[in-house]
């Protein structure tokens, strides 16, 4: 640092107000350390300040290995909002959504002195892993683990937007809706089953029984296909696009038109979803929102308050619905 400051004839103290973002210091001298700072190489030693500050500015993002959408939109998503908001991450990554693997992620990211921990949890497994974390380590859960007193959870409201797809097509005059749901282990599908099924109590509709699959269009298409062979199926509401994506070929093979004689809506709003054909009605989950409030429940909690201004133990980010071409009012019984 004296080293710049020498070359950029400042003192060392505006040396390190640029290196803070310090506001009190004139654009020219900032121009003129930052110049000086290139042409010396220099770079901030960072472990020395964390042992000074006791913070190293880096979160620990728990994620697992995966390529379903979701997961991997809620990774980038943390990613993003905690690089906008001056962070760097740190990321371990998974195999197996186990207590063992979780607590090896969270002694990983501790031994690189990260100040908090967010992690992608859609089983209970992952939340109860945290709970076990270490007391001085703050850690957040994001994604379908539902309600918990192991971390504070931010997740998508699953079972409002189960009840936006399955009104909608209530609305439509479909007597009743199937559900082509996904694995039965995961807290995200059964939240959604809720809501769906709650949804048809209320309007007094058969509630149908359910079949449970994987979040694949592999598994999308087997459940369209038994779907197909009921006659009296009008209407389907998929757990996630990919299945929605399976079920569209079924049907198409079996000679039903989609909305005329089906219609479908899915869960994501994935970017290809309005290019299926036809275009997919779908839930919108705002992933960015995630990793935004999931970022901004964190910082709350790292952050000493009174104790009748505690910070939330969990925060529901809400669904939207996207109307496209594959819904429509049922068809006219003969």
């Amino acid at each position: 640092m004296r080293d710049v400051a020498k070359l950029a004839g400042v003192s060392h103290q505006t040396v390190s107000r640029v290196l803070n973002n310090h506001p009190n210091v004139r654009e020219e001298t900032r121009a003129r350390v930052l110049d000086a700072m290139r042409s010396l190489n220099y770079r901030r030693n960072l472990a020395a300040r964390t042992l000074v500050t006791r913070q190293s500015d880096t979160l620990g993002i728990i994620g697992f290995e995966t390529t379903l959408f979701g997961p991997a939109s809620m990774l980038y998503g943390i990613e993003s909002a905690a690089r906008d908001a001056g962070y760097m991450v740190s990321i371990a990554s998974v195999r197996d959504l186990d207590r063992r693997h979780v607590l090896e992620a969270v002694d990983r990211l501790t031994q690189h002195s990260v100040d908090g921990v967010i992690a992608i949890a859609p089983k209970q497994s992952v939340t109860h892993a945290l709970a076990q974390a270490p007391p001085s380590l703050l850690c957040v859960a994001v994604g379908g683990a539902g309600e918990s007193d192991a971390a504070p959870t931010v997740s998508i409201d699953n079972a409002a937007g189960a009840r936006l797809a399955t009104q909608h097509l209530l609305d439509l005059g479909h007597a009743t809706v199937h559900h082509a749901a996904g694995p039965a282990d995961w807290p995200e599908s059964a939240e959604r089953i809720e809501g769906w099924r709650r949804t048809l109590y209320a309007a007094g509709a058969v509630v149908p029984p359910v079949e449970h699959g994987w979040w694949d269009a592999e598994s999308g298409y087997a459940q369209g296909q038994a779907l197909a062979r009921d006659p009296d199926v009008t209407a389907i509401f998929c757990a996630n696009d990919r299945i929605a994506l399976g079920v569209l070929r079924a049907l198409h093979e079996a000679g039903k038109r989609v909305p005329a004689d089906v219609s479908v809506v899915g869960f994501d709003d994935m970017p290809d979803s309005g290019f299926f054909l036809p275009p997919l009605t779908t839930v919108h989950q705002d992933f960015g929102e995630l990793g935004r409030r999931s970022l901004a429940l964190l910082l709350e909690h790292m952050t000493p308050s009174p104790a009748d201004a505690a910070p939330p133990d969990r925060v529901l980010v809400a669904p939207q619905l996207v109307v496209r071409s594959s819904s429509g009012p049922a068809p006219r019984r003969a």
